[in-house]
């Protein structure tokens, strides 16, 4: 069981933050279809209860990593929704100034650190994240988000010795949605039970109802715990499901709709607001002003968004190196 309370509020918070991820992939999708937004796109719809039960339990201070399927991480963490969008739309106000677009948000101020286009490629930066807490004294930890198409790249393994061997603040995550970028998880590793992978270098590692942000929440606080005390890294395979395909892009020929239709009911959103109903935490009335409250800051980011302007030309020199004046070669 968890050290932190779930409490009436934990409930209406995981509520309201899985609809706003819920409702802005829902806008980001249409955009999408319009060309308002365009380059590799990848929605998170189905998934938010892995993030929300996290989010009940990390600080401010604690630091995010992940992938290109980043909106909903990004929200999670605290960047505004308006600075998401205009990611999105490639404009300067965007939270990367318009140089990311979706697959590649950045947010210092809210220690969320991407958002990265190769796949496990943020799993050793993670690491390093972490081992730079570790270095400054801090109780900090990184949360190190992946697919389960990242756990059989080598930089996986190489990074969990590391991390084992120097105890590192680091909670890796597998979102394990079945299907990496559309072939299973059956015809392309030997491990099906993809948490095990940790099990030899010695770090605790166990399987997660990634639909229920309960089971996350309590996963995930004994995790943070075990990095704050000095203990070292877990892993955590959150078993999950993706409601759309990989990407826009994705004919999602691989699964049936019975297997689709049978997740859709496990809708960590619908169960969240079920327990909420039951538990007498909030009326209906209170669900019709979220409602309206998530619809409002949704059509804000789009607004923001559309009215804002594009980079000027003279951005493609800045923030590549660090050195403000470096000299590059223009001619």
């Amino acid at each position: 069981m968890s050290s932190i309370e779930i409490t009436k509020d934990t409930y209406l918070m995981w509520y309201e933050s899985m609809l706003l991820m819920r409702k802005f992939e829902e806008k980001t999708g249409q955009l999408y279809g319009q060309q308002k937004i365009r380059g590799f796109c990848h929605l998170y719809i189905g998934q938010e209860a892995v993030l929300a039960g996290a989010m009940s339990v990390i600080r401010h201070e604690d630091s995010m990593i992940t992938a290109y399927r980043d909106h909903a991480h990004a929200l999670a963490k605290g960047t505004s929704p308006n600075a998401i969008m205009a990611e999105m739309y490639g404009k300067a106000t965007g939270c990367s100034k318009g140089k990311g677009g979706s697959m590649h948000m950045f947010d210092k101020e809210n220690h969320f650190y991407g958002g990265h286009g190769i796949v496990g490629g943020q799993v050793p930066l993670g690491a390093g994240i972490a081992f730079a807490e570790k270095f400054k004294g801090t109780d900090n930890v990184n949360i190190a988000y992946m697919g389960d198409g990242a756990v059989r790249q080598g930089a996986l393994t190489e990074t969990f010795n590391m991390a084992a061997l120097w105890k590192l603040p680091v909670i890796f995550i597998c979102e394990n949605n079945g299907y990496a970028m559309g072939t299973s998880v059956e015809r392309t590793t030997a491990q099906t039970d993809i948490y095990k992978l940790g099990l030899p270098y010695g770090i605790p590692s166990s399987p997660v109802d990634g639909m229920d942000p309960v089971a996350v929440h309590n996963a995930m606080d004994e995790a943070v715990q075990r990095a704050r005390r000095g203990e070292g890294p877990t892993f955590l395979e959150m078993r999950t499901y993706r409601f759309k395909g990989h990407s826009m892009s994705d004919p999602q020929k691989y699964r049936t709709k019975e297997e689709l239709e049978s997740y859709k009911a496990k809708d960590p959103i619908e169960i969240t607001k079920l327990a909420i109903e039951k538990n007498g935490y909030a009326d209906e009335k209170w669900f019709e002003e979220i409602d309206a409250k998530i619809k409002a800051q949704v059509e804000e980011a789009v607004k923001f968004a559309e009215e804002s302007p594009w980079p000027e030309a003279s951005e493609l020199y800045t923030d590549v190196y660090v050195q403000q004046d470096y000299p590059y070669i223009r001619d």
